[in-house]
């Protein structure tokens, strides 16, 4: 079985690096009727279904199929909730390590969050000056919860 692992943090902007080489993502979700998670996703002119289980802290099991374009587009056309999630990731490397800087856009414009991907939950790494507050416990950053209730609705009242 295939296990994500990651933690997710809060960005501090003005510390960032020049971000450069991002790539577009759009996403949305199929309803479930459980507390798993199937995606779609499109990142340029690429295009996945992934499959997630529940949390189990910073861990869950996930599934990650390529499809085709086409696919993906009529999938979010008729399948997902018509809210989406619309954001640039961009790639930082840190102490041999790989960041994923996400820059929403649309509803959650504002927001920017980083998160890195372990091979095991007691995996020692180095956060980089950039990094603020951690947020994996807290789901509202989940990319799922932010499509039904954007960051911006609620963040003022933390």
């Amino acid at each position: 079985m295939a296990i994500e692992i990651e933690r997710k943090y809060l960005v501090i902007a003005d510390r960032l690096p020049k971000l450069q080489h991002g790539e577009r993502i759009v996403q949305a979700y199929i309803p479930t009727a459980n507390r798993s998670t199937v995606r779609v996703r499109l990142c340029d002119a690429r295009a996945y279904l992934t499959l997630k289980g529940p949390n189990e802290g910073i861990s869950r099991s996930e599934f990650e199929y390529h499809i085709p374009l086409e696919d993906a587009q009529e999938i979010l056309a008729g399948l997902c909730a018509p809210q989406r999630i619309e954001k640039t990731r961009y790639n930082l490397m840190h102490k041999g390590m790989v960041w994923e800087v996400d820059v929403f856009e649309g509803a959650n414009a504002g927001l920017m969050l980083a998160e890195i991907e372990l091979p095991s939950e007691t995996t020692e790494f180095e956060t980089p000056g950039w990094v603020g507050t951690e947020v994996s416990s807290d789901l509202r950053y989940s990319n799922q919860a932010l499509m039904r209730a954007p960051w911006p609705l609620w963040a003022s009242e933390d």
